[in-house]
């Protein structure tokens, strides 16, 4: 489960991309689910600009909805960690339990999965 930065360096064309990718398919963490709200922060709108971005979220299982209790979740979440996006702490929620949050920014997300259940965080 990528936040918008999970999504952004998966996106990008590299060798060590491709091995990470390569990696959580191996481990079975591949295709993540990626809930929507993930992409207001990692797209820009502009097709151009975007194209490497749709071309992973092509690969990805998108949550298109958030529901009442998901989103209370995260509140919680957030309330309990004191730190991190919303939309960092609705990831955190939607890899719960068991699931893995792929990211760059592993402080914020280390912070929310520590009141999480069974939810690691991994760099992308």
């Amino acid at each position: 489960m990528p936040d918008s930065g999970g999504v952004t360096r998966l996106a990008r064309r590299s060798q060590d991309t491709a091995a990470t990718i390569a990696a959580f398919v191996r481990d079975g963490l591949w295709p993540p689910l990626v809930p929507s709200v993930v992409l207001a922060e990692c797209l820009s709108g502009r097709q151009r600009d975007d194209v490497l971005t749709n071309r992973l979220l092509k690969t990805c299982e998108i949550v298109e909805e958030i529901p009442q209790q998901l989103a209370r979740r995260a509140a919680a979440l957030r309330a309990s960690a004191r730190r991190g996006s919303a939309v960092d702490a609705v990831v955190v929620a939607v890899a719960e339990p068991g699931g893995a949050v792929l990211s760059g920014d592993l402080a914020d997300l280390r912070a929310l999965a520590a009141h999480a259940h069974d939810v690691i965080v991994l760099r992308a």
